[in-house]
């Protein structure tokens, strides 16, 4: 009865929270097993007694900071230096920008919202189809759950107990790998539809902007490079950024004002609440998956149709791509983690590594995909660019990121080299 009540409760749109510790509730209730009830409270704050969650809501502070104090445009006139030049420059801009974004926010749907408000209106001043400039940017942000912060990578990490960092480094790779996916896509609709020409900074101005976007530099030079130094730990890494954040917005850039940290504060603390109720949820269902033996009783289903890894993770992949088109990524991964993660690991003796990083790809690829599509409808309402016509143009960019999924599965030393 419990699996039904379960399905029962994401079918009518409860929150998955909810759903997950009340189907706990009701497991207790069903198995007559009431005792349980005196630990169910333990299990749900033991779930969130881990220094690594600290990150999340430093890491949203950083991007909230970000935003007010001026450094995305910065960013994006740093990214013109690089590439801008070349024909259908813009919509590279638009990619090289979201790779510096990703680096820095760490959050999909932030990194969405903030690139589709700059970039899309700029690249339809300069003849490109409207479709296509939201797209592009809408697959931007699918850079930022692999490219190092990232908010999913920090969930993981600590539903699998194993080093954040380690995660971090784990996501370099195939973010590189991404982004260069997505420049080729562009390439070649540049070849097909003939891109507008791009335009080249002068040199003065090209010294300018790099100069002007050298502070907002700091930030993901200080996240990555203390991780990979040993200097900082990835919460340390994040506090130090938001720091970083706060005082080149207000003394450098001067464009954030202190009297707006409060209510940075309270969005942020809104904003990671939801996210840590879920893991804390999730710790009390983990605890019933786990009394009930289903990753053991999964595995024994899964072991008689393949014992080849690669194909585990193909079917896998199926699977979540489903899974993540009705549920919200970060919610997707509280859920599956606890049940496909200890057959990875212990009948197909997969890296966790490899597996998170297929994984959270994998999941948030439901921000850009119908019925739910969280990421399309940002998109759109801040580009004023209709879902489906950002679908049409979307599709080169979700067979990409398809593509690398399968390469990712295939070889776990694109995400394991780092570490």
């Amino acid at each position: 009865m419990t699996p039904v009540v379960f399905a029962f409760k994401l079918l009518i749109g409860v929150p998955v929270a909810l759903v997950l510790a009340l189907t706990a509730i009701w497991y207790v209730w069903e198995s007559g097993n009431t005792v349980l009830y005196d630990s169910f409270a333990q299990k749900m704050f033991s779930g969130l007694e881990n220094y690594g969650l600290l990150a999340i809501p430093l890491f949203m502070l950083t991007g909230e900071m970000m935003n007010e104090g001026g450094m995305t445009r910065r960013l994006i006139n740093a990214a013109r230096v690089f590439v801008g030049g070349f024909r259908g420059g813009l919509a590279y801009i638009n990619l090289l920008a979201n790779m510096f974004m990703a680096a820095i926010i760490g959050s999909a749907t932030a990194q969405i919202a903030v690139m589709a408000r700059a970039m899309t209106p700029e690249m339809e001043r300069e003849g490109y189809d409207t479709g296509f400039a939201a797209a592009t940017t809408a697959a931007g942000g699918l850079l930022a759950p692999v490219i190092p912060p990232s908010m999913l990578f920090v969930i993981f990490g600590v539903l699998a107990q194993v080093p954040i960092g380690d995660m971090f480094l784990a996501g370099i790779l195939p973010g590189l790998l991404l982004a260069a996916s997505f420049a080729l896509v562009i390439f070649a609709i540049g070849l097909v539809r003939g891109f507008p020409a791009g335009s080249w900074y002068t040199g003065p101005e090209a010294m300018r902007a790099l100069l002007a976007c050298l502070p907002a530099l700091t930030i993901p030079f200080a996240i990555i490079g203390g991780i990979l130094f040993g200097i900082a730990t990835p919460t340390e890494s994040a506090a130090i950024a938001s720091t970083i954040a706060f005082l080149v917005g207000w003394l450098v850039y001067r464009e954030l004002k202190p009297a707006a940290l409060w209510e940075m504060f309270k969005r942020t603390a809104f904003n990671a609440s939801m996210i840590v109720f879920m893991i804390a949820a999730a710790s009390v269902f983990g605890w019933v998956i786990i009394y009930e033996a289903i990753p053991q009783k999964l595995a024994a289903l899964l072991t008689t149709i393949t014992s080849d890894p690669f194909l585990f993770l193909l079917i896998v992949n199926l699977v979540l791509l489903c899974v993540g088109m009705l549920i919200d990524g970060i919610a997707a991964v509280i859920l599956v983690t606890p049940i496909l993660l200890p057959i990875a690991t212990g009948n197909y003796d997969i890296s966790p590594y490899q597996f998170g990083v297929v994984i959270c790809l994998n999941l948030v690829l439901g921000l850009l995909t119908p019925p739910v599509g969280v990421g399309l409808y940002i998109t759109s309402s801040m580009s004023g660019v209709t879902p489906g016509r950002i679908l049409r143009s979307l599709w080169p960019f979700l067979l990409a990121v398809a593509v690398v999924l399968i390469l990712l599965s295939r070889f776990p030393w694109l995400s394991t080299a780092l570490i």
